[in-house]
């Protein structure tokens, strides 16, 4: 099938890592503004996890999963936006294009697409990102996610997910006025299951994505003082 895209203007951002944290610089009106992206401050909300499971797995081995882990998804994201994009595929390691193929049922759900890897921000929240997926997804308009792991998560270990998708619904409504419906998350793993998880309790999310901000902005000023 042949996917339809729908034209919406959104900015074209430049990004840097300033002390292991991702930045967006933002059209401002006398300079460029920068701001935190939201994968920064999902990740800092949940880094005391993943402390935890590095101790328990050991340097070595979190960095061999990490990397495996980063390499599947990675692909995973360029083989979807090529086939969303009516193109032809690129070659990629046979378990990328084994968790792309068994995550097309999913994909056919998709039309009407917004925006493919597309930048936006908040200047209200203070926050900047780049989005996987703005479409409508069983014809109605969600933020997706595209992710890849060894099985599918628990869902009660995913709510970072959906902050991060609310987020950007947040930061789309504020540069366009356009609402999403809700948040999806397509999950392709490697035991041969892809699942999909969805979320419509928008004003649970933007209550959590508060509280995750809060948290980083905090915590940043706790490290560096108000200066």
């Amino acid at each position: 099938m042949n996917f339809n895209h729908v034209n919406v203007d959104l900015p074209k951002l430049s990004r840097e890592t300033i002390d292991g944290v991702r930045y967006y610089s933002v059209p401002d009106e006398e300079e460029l503004l920068k701001l935190v992206s939201i994968t920064s401050v999902t990740s800092h909300f949940n880094k005391e996890i993943f402390v935890k499971w590095r101790k328990r797995v050991g340097n070595e081995e979190a960095e061999r999963i990490t990397k495996r882990a980063t390499k599947r998804g990675t692909d995973m994201h360029t083989l979807t936006e090529h086939h969303l994009k009516n193109e032809d595929l690129p070659e990629v390691p046979p378990i990328s294009k084994f968790l792309f193929n068994i995550s097309k049922e999913k994909l056919k759900l998709i039309n009407n697409i917004h925006t493919l890897e597309g930048s936006l921000y908040s200047k209200q929240l203070g926050i900047a990102g780049t989005v996987d997926c703005i479409a409508e997804y069983e014809g109605e308009l969600a933020i997706i996610d595209f992710k890849t792991s060894a099985k599918p998560k628990p869902r009660e270990w995913i709510d970072h997910y959906f902050v991060q998708c609310m987020a950007y619904g947040c930061m789309l409504y504020e540069l366009t006025g356009i609402s999403v419906k809700k948040l999806v998350i397509i999950m392709a793993c490697e035991n041969g299951e892809c699942v999909v998880y969805e979320e419509r309790d928008k004003s649970k999310y933007i209550k959590l994505l508060t509280e995750y901000i809060r948290k980083f902005v905090r915590d940043k000023l706790e490290l560096y003082g108000t200066k």
